[in-house]
């Protein structure tokens, strides 16, 4: 296989993704390519103090160009695209390559695991409700990892270059074609702020509206809907986190639409907090 890693200034957490990747990875079993994206700290020499890593760089920072330069010197398939501020171990790679295997499988990504024990209520209280939704819980996108056959990369090189390349990459695919892979787990670190998790929620907002406009389908059958959150109101434990979901949600696409109306559709509000 071939893992795909875009790093953007990942100096703090690359190393705990290429530990866990490699740790029980035999020789020549795992082509990683980092490609480091306008860094200016020390990513790319973290990354090659891994033996057999191989480390392309460019100054420009995209990580649309990232995932383009690392597509085109991936040396093997299944090919998995992992952002570098995850957590991915050889097991988990292998169970990914594994559903790959399976008839009409295109694309896979793990489970999900959000450490949420020390975040903030407001934090916990949001991800209660995002996580219980139908489509984040289907779907490819929000896990830091996407892993395609062949056949599934080139169904990824027809798409339009967006920020939201894993929404993209996700329904791209059939529900036939895809699968969340249940032996597979990625670590997905939230943050720690409520000010960051805006910051990931109007990058959400902006990257969807992006979508639409280049694809004619603004967040398809991945859009949440007032049956989802009428149904988690049947809770009455959910409320109070509906309510903060709710609001997050409203302020975010608030916030967004001054992004949208300029076109802006490539700054990048990172979450440091996670990090």
């Amino acid at each position: 296989m071939s893992v795909i890693i875009p790093a953007h200034n990942e100096a703090t957490v690359i190393g705990r993704l290429l530990s866990g990747l490699l740790t029980d990875a035999e020789p020549g079993e795992i082509d990683v390519v980092v490609v480091a994206n306008g860094c200016s700290d020390g990513t790319a020499d973290v990354a090659r103090s891994f033996p057999g890593v191989r480390v392309l760089e460019t100054p420009v920072p995209s990580k649309r160009e990232a995932l383009r330069m690392g597509a085109a010197a991936a040396a093997a398939f299944p090919v998995l695209y992992v952002d570098a501020d995850v957590e991915l171990g050889t097991a988990d790679a292998r169970a990914l390559c594994a559903t790959l295997a399976r008839d009409g499988i295109l694309a896979t990504a793990p489970e999900r695991r959000l450490p949420l024990a020390d975040r903030p209520w407001l934090v916990r209280s949001y991800y209660a409700v995002w996580t219980r939704l139908p489509e984040v819980r289907a779907g490819l996108f929000g896990r830091g990892v996407i892993a395609v056959s062949e056949k599934g990369q080139a169904r990824l090189d027809a798409l339009p270059p967006v920020m939201a390349d894993d929404l993209a990459a996700s329904l791209a695919f059939e529900p036939g074609e895809r699968a969340v892979t249940e032996t597979a787990s990625v670590v997905v670190h939230p943050p720690r702020t409520m000010g960051d998790l805006m910051r990931r929620r109007v990058r959400a907002v902006t990257s969807v509206a992006e979508l639409g406009e280049k694809t004619g389908q603004p967040g398809g059958q991945a859009r949440t809907s007032v049956r989802d959150l009428l149904g988690m109101a049947r809770a009455p434990r959910l409320i109070p986190h509906l309510a903060v979901f709710l609001a997050v949600t409203v302020l975010a696409r608030a916030r967004a639409r001054k992004a949208v109306r300029r076109g802006d559709f490539s700054t990048w509000l990172r979450d440091e907090s996670s990090r």
